[in-house]
């Protein structure tokens, strides 16, 4: 095992090479905060990729970890592979699903390799400088954030896809991408020139207040969609508005939402109950109803300041394309694609309000600032 972690890590080293090299190459004077936006776009396509993997089952497409049958990748596990294939071709194991899980396993080690990096020359820079944008208190919690999400990818293997695990793992993964995404737009308003605001204090106060709630409701959708995802309810109702031909189907929320449980059974070890998933399916596809038009009106709120303006704009096309993704996979029967899409809207507005709400943070303070200047004005003393 550790020889196969070594190769594993040696091998995700190498990977992580490009993105540096971008990094190192690029035209950007600030090396240090485009690598913070190189791991925000690389963590957004983990989050994809991660979707993917649990869309077309391959979570389990090499049922060990870290390596694959005991190998750094399926090339050196390749006989093992086609045997299990072999003797269950619809099974979870197939070569195309080992090479899923394992290109999401290096791409998540490739990650942790650039936030090592990011730690190290915060520290480095902190350590030389002193200066504000490389206090490296936000990299350490990244690199202890990064290691506890790669626990959690663990035990989604060796617990066999267990919903709580993997829903968590999601979770987790989600907040990856917003505390990363805080901290590039830290670095973006470090190093930009500061603007007045128009607005009043009050008035991006609320904005701020909005996009707090917006984002506390956001996460809680994204554990029932993960739940339902990772309990494959995403069918249980078949048609939409109504669920089964019901605005109230028959629903089991007791089983439903145990959380200590295997992947399709009951916590006493039953198969669970349809009306189980209806429930699941429900509360997600209800609960999704309230999170639009929270965030739609945060976004009709945020449209009218010039430094939240585009934002606004992108999250509002967001939430559109988001609602039209989730009722397109039932309508259409959950093509794979359109699932993808929809789990790719849902980390798009984790970025989106993130962003937001460090804006309005950064505009409320300088309208703070300006309020409290222009209410005691500086004082001078003439001498006679």
């Amino acid at each position: 095992m550790h020889l196969t972690l070594a190769q594993m890590a040696i091998t995700a080293l190498l990977i992580a090479l490009l993105p540096a090299a971008i990094v190192w190459t690029s035209s950007d004077a600030n090396k240090y905060r485009k690598l913070v936006w190189v791991c925000v776009f690389l963590t957004f396509d983990l989050i994809v990729f991660g979707a993917f993997t649990r869309l077309t089952d391959s979570g389990l497409g090499c049922p060990d970890w870290p390596g694959c049958y005991g190998a750094a990748n399926p090339f050196l596990a390749h006989e093992q592979i086609v045997a299990a294939e072999t003797l269950m071709p619809t099974g979870p194991v197939t070569v195309v699903k080992a090479w899923i899980e394992m290109i999401h396993r290096y791409l998540a080690m490739t990650i942790g390799v650039l936030i090592v990096a990011m730690m190290a020359q915060a520290w480095y820079q902190w350590h030389k400088t002193r200066r504000e944008e490389y206090a490296p208190w936000l990299p350490t919690a990244l690199f202890f954030f990064v290691c506890l999400q790669g626990a959690f990818g663990a035990w989604t293997v060796t617990l066999k896809l267990q919903p709580v695990i993997v829903t968590t793992h999601l979770l987790l993964g989600m907040g990856l991408l917003a505390i990363l995404a805080w901290y590039g737009g830290r670095q973006n308003h470090l190093h930009a020139p500061r603007t007045l605001v128009s607005a009043s204090p009050p008035a991006i106060r609320n904005i701020r207040v909005l996009a707090g709630v917006a984002s506390s409701l956001l996460l809680v959708q994204l554990a029932l969609g993960g739940w339902t995802s990772t309990n494959y309810a995403t069918m249980a109702c078949p048609d939409f508005p109504l669920c089964s031909g019901k605005v109230i189907p028959e629903m089991d929320f007791e089983h439903g939402f145990t959380l200590w449980r295997e992947l399709g059974k009951t916590a006493a070890g039953h198969y669970l109950p349809f009306s189980a998933l209806t429930a699941i399916h429900w509360v997600h596809r209800n609960f999704g109803i309230l999170v639009a038009l929270v965030a739609g009106y945060t976004a009709w709120r945020a449209w009218g300041h010039d430094d939240l303006h585009k934002i606004a704009r992108y999250i509002a096309f967001t939430l559109g394309a988001q609602i039209v993704t989730g009722v397109a996979t039932i309508y259409l029967s959950f093509p794979l694609a359109i699932a993808v899409l929809h789990n790719a809207g849902a980390a798009m507005l984790v970025l989106l309000l993130t962003m937001l709400n460090y804006k309005a943070k950064y505009q409320y303070d300088i309208a703070k600032k300006a309020a409290s200047s222009a209410s005691h004005p500086p004082t001078s003393t003439v001498r006679h």
